[in-house]
């Protein structure tokens, strides 16, 4: 199905896009939710909210890129040369790649130690330091995640 970005995108592939854009300043005000509000468990909710979301969405992305691929869109792409690892697309997409397969790890790592580690409601304590030096990691990286996300979507669907 086509995307509504007006670009080569798919819909899943627009979707991803327009998400990573609204979830990169929902787990920024999370965060500041934490550090300047005190606000424990409203950061707690809104970082499980963000997970669970972002773990459906790359789940139905991963099935459309799996069933019906992404190389055919890109293959129009100013950027995009025939054969083995030799274009920006390839390139942006490794790239990309580095930071996207981590990042569900480091936060499933951070979640499944704050379930452990915090007490219920949710407050500063002995696992709190364990969980900021994580936490500053899997915002990094989902930002970083966001960015080459968009840079590869530009190279393979937009240019």
């Amino acid at each position: 199905m086509d995307g509504f970005l007006g670009t080569r995108g798919s819909f899943m592939l627009d979707l991803v896009v327009v998400g990573m854009g609204l979830t990169v300043p929902l787990l920024l005000f999370s965060v500041w939710l934490v550090r300047s509000k005190k606000k424990y468990g409203n950061h707690k909710r809104l970082q499980l909210l963000i997970a669970f979301v972002l773990l459906a969405v790359v789940i139905a992305f991963e099935i459309e890129m799996r069933l019906f691929g992404w190389t055919e869109r890109a293959t129009a792409s100013p950027f995009w040369r025939e054969g083995a690892f030799n274009d920006w697309v390839d390139y942006s997409l490794a790239i990309h790649l580095c930071f996207a397969i981590p990042t569900p790890f480091i936060w499933g790592v951070i979640i499944f130690f704050a379930w452990r580690g915090f007490p219920r409601p949710p407050s500063p304590g002995d696992h709190s330091r364990f969980h900021r030096r994580w936490g500053k990691l899997a915002v990094a990286a989902m930002l970083a995640t966001a960015v080459t996300g968009w840079i590869f979507y530009y190279f393979a669907f937009a240019a």
